[in-house]
């Protein structure tokens, strides 16, 4: 498995704080079966986390990269960035300080969670006219997918892509939230399941719970997709398809 959303890079945001809790999350990851994480901070968040693409967060990866690998825990990290859509977002695209999942055309975006739906797709229409993908991250926490249901088919047709998150499905956001991540993974909408992991205790970097959950509940097919398939098309930068 491979989890496409994570706070694992320590100091940078509310995530890790320090290399001990970073290792930690690490190793829980690899215990669940995963094999990689794309490591996402919090990105262009106004009077808030910044962590615009630097030398510094390159440095920040392969420092915790070396560490892992220095304890032989079976775990590659991928660069990444959890990007906030604030105004100006696409001036700070131009200018290089944000960055897609490991390069690729993918990259994981996330709204005020109070956005607006008209204002949530023109944002995404200005990313795809770059020729990117926007994933979405956490789909089933926003206000303006709670008021109107159809929105996840809207950013669907769109040409974004849905990621869930694991916490979602197992109440920690609340039932409403979690009435809705269930309904999106049911109708197959869902593209990427990830554990969104700030802690190696509340919010963990662990997956084989749900993976194992959506095989038994729905099929082993669309389980495998959200958790392994798509998400290694995003290490190659293949085209990922609508299960």
């Amino acid at each position: 498995m491979i989890d496409i959303h994570s706070h694992i890079l320590p100091g940078l945001d509310d995530g890790a704080g320090n290399l001990s809790d970073a290792l930690e999350m690490a190793q829980l990851a690899a215990s669940s079966g995963i094999k990689g994480i794309i490591a996402t901070p919090h990105c262009n968040i106004p009077g808030g986390f910044h962590n615009y693409w630097s030398l510094s967060l390159e440095d920040d990866l392969r420092n915790l990269q070396n560490e892992i690998n220095d304890r032989n825990i079976p775990l590659t990290l991928y660069p990444g960035q959890e990007v906030f859509l604030a105004p100006g977002f696409m001036d700070m695209l131009h200018q290089g300080k944000l960055i897609t999942l490991c390069n690729s055309r993918y990259m994981l975006v996330e709204f005020d969670m109070y956005e607006s739906a008209t204002v949530a797709y023109r944002k995404l229409q200005q990313i795809l006219a770059e020729g990117l993908v926007p994933i979405v991250a956490h789909p089933e926490r926003y206000r303006f997918v709670h008021e109107q249901k159809e929105a996840i088919y809207r950013m669907k047709d769109l040409g974004a892509l849905l990621q869930i998150n694991r916490g979602s499905l197992k109440g920690a956001f609340g039932i409403r939230t979690k009435s809705i991540a269930n309904e999106i993974i049911s109708s197959y909408q869902a593209d990427f399941i990830a554990s969104d992991a700030h802690s190696q205790y509340r919010r963990t970097p662990y997956l084989a719970d749900v993976h194992e959950v959506i095989c038994e509940r729905i099929s082993a097919d669309y389980g495998d997709v959200l958790v392994k398939i798509n998400p290694k098309k995003i290490i190659t930068d293949e085209r990922i398809y609508s299960f």
